[in-house]
């Protein structure tokens, strides 16, 4: 994800920058089916009273549902577009299936449109597709990981985050800093 930096036209604009939306490649708007309401309280309670100062206003935004356990295993699926999330610091893609139905997946750097992902134990381990650890060949660099199989991805879901594994051994995988927990594999 590139940044875009601003000329020091004012003292505000000096140090300033912000994400650059170069990636994205689908500008209309997100799948209507994967969308749900992200209600929002302005920081007041159940009788309308305030509880936490200094919330509310902004955009209104809608939560994209995204597939962080990947649940269709064996299945390839295209990616139709990168997009924009609002509640997230990292891209999204829109994959399709070959089956017909639409999801999103947490978008790694390096992702284009027309790539073939897929999950499972079976697949390779290439960039957007998921495996467990098992599968994972050492010094690999990962994203999305599951501290418990099944669990869906926990560690390493932001923008620009990644580990890498560097130890499978009693059952355990060990990987770099950003990889602290033994995580056990099945």
């Amino acid at each position: 994800m590139a940044l875009r930096n601003f000329r020091p036209l004012t003292p505000t604009l000096r140090f300033s920058s912000l994400p650059a939306f170069q990636e994205l490649t689908k500008s209309s708007k997100p799948a209507k089916g994967l969308l749900e309401p992200k209600k929002r309280s302005g920081g007041r309670n159940n009788t309308g009273r305030m509880t936490s100062r200094h919330l509310g206003g902004g955009h209104k935004q809608k939560y994209r549902k995204v597939d962080f356990k990947r649940r269709k295993h064996g299945v390839a699926a295209e990616v139709i577009g990168i997009e924009y999330d609002p509640n997230r610091s990292a891209r999204i893609a829109l994959i399709k299936y070959t089956d017909g139905e639409l999801s999103y997946i947490l978008a790694p750097d390096g992702l284009c449109v027309g790539s073939k992902v897929a999950a499972g134990e079976d697949v390779a381990p290439d960039l957007g597709n998921a495996l467990p650890l098992r599968a994972i060949p050492l010094g690999a660099n990962i994203h999305n990981i599951e501290l418990t199989p099944g669990r869906g991805g926990q560690i390493a879901r932001s923008a620009g985050q990644q580990a890498t594994l560097n130890n499978l051994e009693g059952g355990y995988a060990r990987g770099s800093e950003k990889l602290r927990h033994k995580l056990l594999l099945r």
